[in-house]
């Protein structure tokens, strides 16, 4: 792996013109990695979680309300 001090020493040697390639490629790269993360699929969740089958009834503690 690269240190930073030893990549921010060359990056200080290039001229403008390069440095503006190099964040055109740094970009590139950050967009390759972002598209490589998995997206969630709809329906994959499923059997996750369980709802009771009282979960549309009245709860117990607001009886007196209603």
């Amino acid at each position: 792996m690269v240190e930073n001090s030893t990549l921010e020493s060359k990056l200080a040697k290039l001229p403008k013109e390069k440095l503006e390639e190099v964040n055109d490629f740094v970009d590139f790269l950050l967009k390759k990695v972002e598209s490589n993360k998995k997206k969630p699929q709809f329906g994959s969740g499923k059997g996750m979680f369980v709802i009771s089958p009282d979960f549309d009834e009245p709860l117990e503690d607001f009886k007196d309300y209603m």
